[in-house]
């Protein structure tokens, strides 16, 4: 079983290759999402983002329409959080509107042992505190008028950003973002998955989605 992430404008070609290799599914609306169950025992499960939940007809192309309508809130927010740096950008009609990028030094761990290590470990600590502050402050600035934001990294080090009181009115959505060191390429990409289909698919046999 496997997730991904696909964009509103795949959606249509997706569905055909999944039919393409395990049979026409059979499509359901189950919990929010629309369910598809093949022939050979393969499925799907897809949910729209947000953690929004899905009430229409049981059709592909009707899920895809009810994203087209347009799913987003009016002001919602990307937060990307790992040791090497923070990557924050608020979205207002599916086009970002402000963005912050940023490096902050964290030393690696090392092998040394006794107090050296114990000397490298507060110094480790106290970077990453900095490196946190840093990312809440600018995601104060940035993400101000957003109600949802959604997020990925490093989940400590995200939760640790969200721990600031000026955060605590946003709300943490899906999907969850698995990204590498944040920066400006990895943050244009993560605003556009962010806004994709939630894909949860079991493959029975072959497949060529």
């Amino acid at each position: 079983m496997t997730e991904v992430l696909v964009p509103p404008a795949r959606w249509s070609r997706w569905v055909a290759n999944f039919a393409a290799s395990h049979g026409d599914p059979e499509l359901r609306v189950d919990g929010g999402a629309l369910r598809g169950a093949a022939p050979d025992g393969s499925w799907f499960t897809a949910r729209l983002p947000f953690d929004l939940a899905y009430d229409g007809p049981a059709q592909a192309d009707a899920l895809a329409g009810a994203l087209a309508e347009g799913v987003a809130p009016a002001a919602w927010g990307v937060l990307l959080v790992r040791k090497g740096g923070f990557a924050i950008a608020r979205v207002e009609v599916g086009a970002i509107v402000a963005s912050k990028v940023g490096q902050r030094h964290v030393q690696g761990r090392t092998k040394a042992g006794g107090q050296s290590q114990q000397r490298f470990a507060r110094r480790r600590a106290n970077q990453a505190r900095v490196a946190y502050e840093a990312a809440a402050d600018h995601a104060h600035a940035v993400l101000s008028g957003a109600s949802v934001v959604v997020a990925g990294g490093d989940r400590t080090a995200v939760d640790e950003v969200l721990t600031d009181s000026r955060l605590r009115s946003l709300s943490v959505v899906g999907p969850w973002l698995a990204v590498p060191d944040p920066r400006r390429a990895v943050l244009d990409r993560a605003v556009l998955d962010a806004q994709a289909l939630v894909v949860t698919v079991e493959n029975a046999g072959p497949a060529r989605e």
